[in-house]
C-alpha cells in the first residue's frame, strides 16, 4: 500500500492548518519526485453528490501558491485532506501522452478536483519553458501579455531584478518580478496574432494566475478617439479563428468587471481619457486592405478599436477560467486618415510605453492588495465546474 499523509481538518484546531497544509505539499512534492503523479483525495462530509474527490497533479512545486490556498479553503470548511503517490509519470515522449491529453475526452458529467489531467499539466510545463525561457516556477500570480519589446524594457526598468530567459531567441520571452507566494508580476512578450495568443495562455492556464491582462496597441474605429487614447475592452468580437471549435461565436466572452473597474479607477486617477467598448479581434493584419468584407461587421458590432490578440486571450481566459481584461492604446486610425504609419508610430510607441506598463502594473498591484484570495469570477464558473478554484 502507498503512504498515505493525511489531516482531518474538522478535528484540528484552525492554528495547526498551515503545518498541516505544508505536511501535504511536502508529500504531493516527494510523490513527484518519486516518479509518480501525487493524488490528492478530498473528503467532504456536507457534499451530498460529490462527498469524495480525487486527482492527481503533476510538478505541484509549480503550482504550490495556489494549491496552499485551494487546500486552507478546504481545510477551513472542515474538509478531510489525503495525500499518495499515484500513478507512476507518464514519459512525455510515450505515444499515450496523446490520448492523455486530449480535451475532447473531458466528461462533463463528472465532477473534477482539477481543471487539468497531470499529462496536460506536465506537457504544459514543459511548453512554457521551452516558449518563454523561464521555468514555471519563475511564473507570477499576475501575468501581463504584450506583443512589443518596448513594453519589457520598461518592465525590466520598472524591476531591475526581474528574472529572465536563461538564453537569447526565445520565441515568447518572458520576465518575472517575483515576489513570495507568487505574488508579483510576469510580463511575457507573446508575439503578433492570435495563434500565439492562443499557444501561450493554453499553457499559462495550468499555472492558474490570478489574472491575464492584455497591453498592446489598436485601430480606433471612432473619429473623435484620439492618437494615445486608451480602451479598454467591455466585450469582443472574434474574427480571430483560432478557437472557433472548441468555442463557438455564439458564446458570448467579456472581460472580468473587477478588473475592468480597476483599470478605470487608475485611468481616472491620472486624468487620462480612455474609451471602453467592443474590440475586434482579427487575424488580417492589413484587414485595412479588404474593408468591404469587415466594414458591416465593424459597423453592426458597433466596435471601438481593432486589435489581434484581445479577444484570443479572453476566450481562452473564459474557456479556462481566468480572470482577463484588455487595455489597449489607439495607435492608428485607419478610417480616418491616420493609418500606421512609420515616423508617427516610432513617436508614439516612444511617448506611450512607459505610461501604458506602469497603469498596468498599478492596476495588478491593486488587485494583489484587494483581492488576495483571487478576483471575483462567479461569471466564470460552469455547471461542471472543478472544485479546486471553486
Amino acid at each position: 500500500m502507498p503512504e498515505v499523509t493525511s489531516a482531518d481538518f474538522a478535528s484540528l484546531p484552525a492554528d495547526q492548518h498551515p503545518a498541516a497544509i505544508e505536511r501535504l505539499c511536502a508529500a504531493m512534492e516527494a510523490a513527484d519526485k518519486a516518479g509518480c503523479y501525487p493524488e490528492l483525495t478530498v473528503e467532504r462530509p456536507w457534499s451530498v453528490h460529490n462527498p469524495v474527490l480525487q486527482g492527481e497533479f503533476a510538478s505541484p512545486s509549480a503550482i504550490g501558491w495556489y494549491l496552499r490556498r485551494e487546500l486552507a479553503r478546504l481545510a477551513a470548511a472542515g474538509a478531510r485532506l489525503s495525500v499518495s503517490a499515484g500513478r507512476p509519470a507518464l514519459d512525455l515522449h510515450d505515444p499515450d501522452l496523446v490520448a492523455a491529453v486530449d480535451e475532447t475526452t473531458w466528461d462533463i458529467r463528472r465532477k473534477k478536483l482539477f481543471l487539468f489531467g497531470p499529462e496536460r499539466m506536465a506537457l504544459s510545463i514543459d511548453r512554457l519553458q521551452h516558449y518563454t525561457g523561464t521555468a514555471a516556477e519563475l511564473f507570477q500570480r499576475y501575468v501581463l501579455l504584450t506583443n512589443y519589446a518596448w513594453h519589457v524594457e520598461e518592465f525590466r526598468t520598472a524591476f531591475p531584478d526581474c528574472v529572465g530567459p536563461e538564453a537569447e531567441g526565445r520565441q515568447m520571452p518572458a520576465w518575472h518580478h517575483v515576489q513570495p507566494g507568487r505574488a508579483g508580476l510576469t510580463m511575457i512578450n507573446i508575439g503578433v496574432g492570435p495563434a500565439n495568443a492562443k499557444t501561450i495562455t493554453d499553457h499559462l492556464a495550468v499555472l492558474r494566475p490570478d489574472l491575464m491582462l492584455m497591453i498592446g496597441h489598436c485601430a480606433g474605429l471612432r473619429n473623435h478617439q484620439e492618437i494615445g487614447d486608451l480602451v479598454l475592452a467591455s466585450a469582443y468580437l472574434r474574427d480571430d479563428r483560432v478557437l472557433d471549435d472548441v468555442l463557438p461565436l455564439n458564446i458570448p466572452v467579456v472581460s472580468n468587471h473587477t478588473l475592468n473597474s480597476l483599470l478605470l479607477e487608475e485611468l481616472s486617477g491620472r486624468g487620462l481619457h480612455s474609451r471602453m467598448g467592443i474590440v475586434y479581434t482579427t487575424t488580417n493584419r492589413n484587414w485595412e486592405l479588404q474593408l468591404a468584407v469587415v466594414a458591416e461587421r465593424l459597423r453592426l458590432s458597433r466596435a471601438v478599436a481593432v486589435d489581434m490578440e484581445s479577444a484570443t486571450v479572453a476566450a481562452n481566459g473564459f474557456r479556462y477560467r481566468i480572470p482577463t481584461a484588455t487595455l489597449l492604446a489607439v495607435s492608428d486610425k485607419p478610417l480616418h486618415g491616420q493609418p500606421k504609419l512609420s515616423a508617427m508610430a516610432q513617436a508614439f510607441y516612444q511617448e506611450s510605453r512607459r505610461q501604458h506598463v506602469a497603469i498596468a502594473i498599478a492596476t495588478a498591484e491593486q488587485v494583489r492588495a484587494r483581492y488576495p484570495g483571487g478576483l471575483p469570477s462567479a461569471d466564470l464558473r460552469s455547471a461542471d465546474e472543478p472544485l479546486l478554484g471553486g
